[in-house]
């Protein structure tokens, strides 16, 4: 999955070539809103299991570097937003990402239990970021509505560096 955002933000960006990261909990809807992105089209999606990987080789060294974090967040499943909550703190405290920039989706906005922007944000303790760069977008992968907001926002915040 990494490799295809990859392309696809090199596309965006032209020949900028960004590190994106996509994650969140099963079931939130990454396959749905790649594959949305990719193909413009919602394909029928099974559980993902791996993923893909692009790495930097420095001295010998390898690593991965993120310059953003997409993390997409079921918005009807009120049930498992602590546990988001809880996984997007703690990636944002790895090494790797604490340059990124962080775009939450928040999707399955279609759905009448869907938590709002201004609830999510709360629950997911985002205010408590104050030295990070972050936006969250209302998503409905199904619909693609969103999506391309929110990857504007995203490719306007990384041209800044």
């Amino acid at each position: 999955m990494g490799l295809t955002i990859s392309s696809l933000f090199s596309r965006l960006f032209g020949k900028k070539q960004m590190r994106i990261l996509m994650v969140g909990l099963d079931a939130a809807g990454k396959t749905t809103i790649l594959y949305k992105l990719k193909l413009g089209e919602i394909v029928t999606t099974i559980p993902t299991i791996g993923f893909n990987v692009e790495t930097v080789e420095y001295k010998n060294i390898c690593f991965t570097v993120w310059d953003g974090l997409i993390f997409v967040v079921d918005s009807n499943d009120r049930e498992r937003v602590a546990e988001s909550a809880e996984e997007l703190a703690k990636m944002i405290h790895e090494d790797e990402l604490k340059e990124a920039v962080i775009l939450v989706f928040a999707n399955k906005q279609d759905l009448p239990n869907a938590m709002g922007v201004s609830e999510l944000t709360d629950k997911l303790g985002l205010h408590n970021l104050r030295s990070r760069t972050w936006h969250v977008q209302a998503t409905c992968a199904t619909q693609g509505t969103g999506l391309y907001e929110g990857l504007d926002w995203l490719s306007s915040e990384l041209s800044k560096r």
